[in-house]
């Protein structure tokens, strides 16, 4: 057997060239990358973000409910209302923020969860919208299923 780099003669149980170091038969490739491995990451990223954007007019939402004596003006079923509304984006940013770190830890409840919540924040005009589409295109596939699958046992 010769090299196919230099022409030096191996022996059979070489499996480099000992003159040029190049490798002797077949070169293994590298592991196909998965379609969604790189996308889980970023949607992790993503939820953790539009979650933390959420965090802000809830946290404001509360305290501005909690002052009653601010606001004079307003109704007074409104001071009920606000903190109810902030509650509402407290949970939504708890659920994304849950969704984010799963998808980063690639946990195997997070593939689940990412698809229901990217669902029903279609609604939520315009990011909402934009992640809850990139979610399902990521995540909803019956390949992409299998490839988290081993993605969150390799984990």
């Amino acid at each position: 057997m010769f090299c196919d780099g230099c022409g030096t003669q191996l022996g059979n149980a070489a499996t480099f060239c000992s003159r040029c170091g190049k490798s002797v038969g077949a070169t293994p490739l590298m592991p196909r990358q998965g379609r969604i491995a790189g996308h889980v990451r970023l949607l992790g990223i993503l939820w953790l973000a539009i979650s933390a954007l959420r965090l802000i007019p809830g946290l404001f939402l509360v305290a501005f409910g909690a002052t009653r004596g601010f606001g004079s003006g307003m109704p007074l079923f409104v001071h009920d209302l606000l903190p109810a509304i902030g509650m509402v984006f407290l949970f939504c940013a708890g659920i994304g923020i849950a969704a984010g770190c799963g998808l980063l830890t690639r946990q195997p409840w997070a593939r689940m969860l990412g698809i229901i919540f990217g669902a029903l924040s279609l609604v939520d005009i315009p990011f909402g919208t934009a992640i809850g589409i990139y979610t399902l295109w990521v995540l909803l596939p019956a390949e992409s299923e299998q490839e988290y699958r081993t993605l969150s046992q390799a984990a």
